[in-house]
């Protein structure tokens, strides 16, 4: 019970610090914390906004995770081969670029403004994440 009592306090953490993150950006930047909009920043896909304060959101979204694992935090990274998680990332990208966002984007900035298109996208972002993971475990891709 101490270990997902502690697995819970993380979660909380994180999603207090993700949302005072993306309430910081748009308060004091005017921007929105999308993380697909901000990659395409930084990888000068896109010309709108600061591409120095893109590189450094782009740079600190792994380097979070890798402090958070030296200080213990519980993580797994699982996938049945590197040709899956290949394609999980060609889909989400395609997918962010055609939805006009990815889940950060809409799921934490878009929702906590209630833009219908927000609130519409995260609801097909849950249940298409629903339905995978629902159809690989019936196939016995994942347990």
């Amino acid at each position: 019970m101490a270990a997902s009592l502690s697995s819970i306090a993380l979660g909380l953490a994180g999603g207090a610090m993700i949302g005072c993150a993306a309430a910081a950006m748009l308060l004091l930047l005017g921007r929105i914390a999308g993380v697909s909009g901000l990659a395409a920043q930084a990888f000068r896909l896109s010309d709108s906004g600061s591409t120095l304060i893109a590189i450094a959101f782009v740079i600190g979204l792994p380097a979070g995770a890798a402090l958070a694992k030296l200080a213990g935090a519980p993580m797994e990274a699982r996938f049945p081969s590197i040709a899956y998680l290949l394609f999980g990332g060609l889909c989400v990208g395609f997918g962010a670029r055609l939805g006009s966002g990815c889940t950060s984007g809409h799921g934490v900035c878009g929702v906590s403004r209630l833009s219908r298109r927000s609130l519409v996208a995260t609801a097909v972002f849950m249940a298409t994440g629903i339905l995978t993971v629902a159809a690989l475990r019936e196939a016995g891709v994942v347990p």
